[in-house]
């Protein structure tokens, strides 16, 4: 069973707008809060944000917590 219904569901979507207008006001009171512009951080601001070679060693250690063995190889280029 999908967590409040699944994407359909009048409750998901009603979570939705306010997990999204939350963001907006957090925003907006980070702007009027230090008086400065807005400024777009870019959408690979998550994926780009941590050191790679950490991530990647967090998420194969993660992968071996679920049971198989994992071995990394260079990608070939």
């Amino acid at each position: 069973m999908m967590k409040n219904g699944g994407y359909r569901s009048g409750v998901a979507k009603n979570k939705a707008i306010v997990t999204v207008a939350h963001a907006m006001i957090v925003i907006i009171w980070h702007v009027l809060a230090t008086s400065t512009l807005y400024h777009e951080l870019g959408e690979d601001y998550f994926t780009t944000r941590k050191d790679p070679e950490k991530e990647a060693q967090r998420l194969i250690a993660k992968l071996q917590a679920l049971g198989p063995k994992v071995t990394v190889e260079p990608a070939a280029a």
